[in-house]
């Protein structure tokens, strides 16, 4: 595996895993377009994705590290825990039925699509702001809240469509503000990536060992994703309640025509578009 890939790639997951542009849909672009260039991943593949998601998990503990103490100190006072856990139900209850059917779509149709629904859902952000007021909306996260988020990230395990941009919308449309919104939307990541991490990481040793996961092109990747995971929070944080969703919602609508593009022409050998697989029955 080439180092400039690996850093390439972390880069692009840290960044894109806390914007609302959809970490998933960009590593499956990015590597597209570094094939072209010459850049390839290597044999130990699943193992360099594993540390990847590992990558932007440290930033979340270390942006989060003072929360994450508290809810552990005072599991019953602190409610987070238990948010947490509940707004990764739905998450879980998605992929529990209809996990190889969402896999599938990683090779197939869905990818620009899945950009456009993306861009959808930041348009929406900013019109149920400007219909409340900027800034209006809960600042504490109850029950209801973190249920809705955690439907949203459920309907986000969809290939480009984002995590972050999705459950904002949940937090959004639930009554929170921005703000609020975000933080339990970046903290709602380390359940997902750590639930990942140990199912998709047994199958990366069971592959190719326990070293796969420790090769040096692979720590470069997990690195430069955590670091870039780690500004991409901060600056999220620090300016979530003046950022324009519309400007992120119009850059992802231009990926997802790309790439729409690119699926009909065959370009770097984006899949076809063709008519989606029937859902499986649960």
């Amino acid at each position: 595996m080439n180092a400039i890939f690996s850093a390439v790639m972390g880069l692009v997951q840290g960044l894109s895993e806390f914007l609302p542009i959809s970490s998933s849909g960009h590593l499956i672009v990015a590597e597209k377009l570094l094939g072209l260039l010459g850049y390839q991943p290597g044999g130990e593949r699943v193992a360099f994705y594993v540390m990847l998601h590992m990558g932007t998990l440290i930033a979340v503990a270390l942006v989060f590290w003072k929360d994450w103490v508290d809810m552990l100190r005072h599991p019953v006072k602190n409610r987070t825990l238990l948010l947490l856990f509940v707004a990764s139900l739905p998450a879980l209850l998605v992929k529990l039925v209809l996990g190889s059917w969402i896999d599938g779509l990683f090779t197939g149709w869905f990818l620009g699509v899945s950009f456009l629904i993306t861009a959808a859902f930041l348009v929406i952000i900013e019109w149920v702001e400007k219909k409340r007021g900027q800034g209006a909306g809960g600042s504490a996260v109850e029950l209801p809240s973190a249920l809705v988020m955690g439907a949203f990230q459920g309907v986000a395990l969809l290939p480009g469509v984002s995590r972050s941009g999705s459950t904002l919308l949940g937090g959004v449309l639930s009554g929170l503000n921005r703000k609020t919104a975000a933080k339990f939307s970046f903290m709602m990541s380390a359940p997902a990536i750590l639930g990942s991490f140990l199912s998709e990481g047994k199958d990366a040793v069971e592959q190719s060992g326990v070293a796969s996961l420790l090769g040096a092109n692979t720590l470069i990747g997990l690195v430069f994703a955590a670091v870039s995971g780690y500004l991409a929070i901060r600056y999220m944080l620090r300016l979530i309640e003046r950022i324009s969703f519309y400007r992120f919602a119009a850059y992802v609508a231009i990926v997802g025509i790309l790439v729409l593009i690119a699926q009909l022409t065959g370009f770097a050998g984006f899949p076809p578009l063709a008519f989606p697989a029937s859902i499986p029955p649960a």
